[in-house]
Formats: C-alpha cells, sequence, structure tokens
C-alpha cells in the first residue's frame, strides 16, 4: 500500500478566468475608420507554488488593435488553472507546468478572449492554437545557452 503512495499524481482542480479588461480609448471616432486595424497578440505563461503539490498556472493574452498610432481596442485577459501535481520528478514537474497545464487552459482564454472583443462591438479575434511544447523546449534551449541567468519555471 505504500507503494500506491508513490504513484504520481495530476488533477485540475478548477480553471477560471482570473482577470479581463476590454480598453476602447478613442471611440466612438476611431470606430468611424474604414481603415483595417493592425492586429497585435502576445502571450504568457506562468506557474506559482500555491501549496504543497498545488500549483496555479496562469496563460495571459494581451490583444492590441491600432488604425495608425491610435487603439482601436485592447483586451488584457489571464486565464487561470489550480492543479495538484505530487510524486513528479521536477524535470517532469516542470515539464507539465509549462506543457500540459497550459494546453488545459488556453482553449477557455481563446473563448473569453473572442466573447469580450465581441461583446465590445469588434468581430471576434481567435487566437491560433499554441504548440506549447515547442514554446518550453525554445525556453528551456534559451535557459540552457545563459546559465548565468536565474532559471524560472514557465
Amino acid at each position: 500500500m505504500a507503494e500506491a503512495n508513490q504513484d504520481p499524481v495530476f488533477q485540475i482542480q478548477r480553471v477560471y478566468l482570473k482577470d479581463v479588461s476590454l480598453e476602447q480609448p478613442n471611440s466612438p471616432e476611431i470606430l468611424m475608420s474604414q481603415e483595417q486595424p493592425a492586429v497585435d497578440i502576445q502571450l504568457g505563461v506562468e506557474a506559482t507554488p500555491v501549496a504543497d503539490g498545488i500549483f496555479e498556472v496562469a496563460v495571459t493574452a494581451t490583444v492590441q488593435t491600432k488604425i495608425g498610432d491610435k487603439t482601436v481596442f485592447l483586451v488584457e485577459a489571464k486565464q487561470a488553472g489550480i492543479f495538484e501535481m505530487r510524486n513528479m520528478p521536477p524535470e517532469q514537474l516542470n515539464a507539465v507546468l509549462g506543457i500540459a497545464c497550459p494546453q488545459i487552459v488556453y482553449p477557455y482564454l481563446r473563448g473569453n478572449v473572442a466573447d469580450v472583443i465581441q461583446r465590445g462591438g469588434f468581430p471576434p479575434v481567435h487566437l491560433a492554437e499554441i504548440n506549447f511544447q515547442a514554446m518550453y523546449e525554445q525556453q528551456q534551449a534559451a535557459a540552457a545557452a545563459e546559465p548565468a541567468a536565474p532559471q524560472i519555471i514557465v
């Protein structure tokens, strides 16, 4: 029975929208423009220990559209999940935090961002699918290339 307690544990405790904002600083004038806005999308992932074996993983998105130097709209959203992870070696834990958890949380973020933009009176912006494994591997390679930099769990 003691061996069963050493099996790896991975459970989703909760997925939730942690933060969302929509700004239209140049409305209503900018809405009269017939120009197509330029869209800039930034994504980020962060993992934070909450308690022993419990982690919060958050995926953030910033979507900004501009016509010239004027912002049409700016959406900032953070979708998070609470995950229980126990009895995993550190390298496996880091990979789960950097790949599996964001893959679970991201579809919720995509839906919420599209919904907020549409509720703001704009056609929805659909965030592209993300290969979190490739993103994680790039971050690990960058961290290995700079041994003096402090290592951050992603």
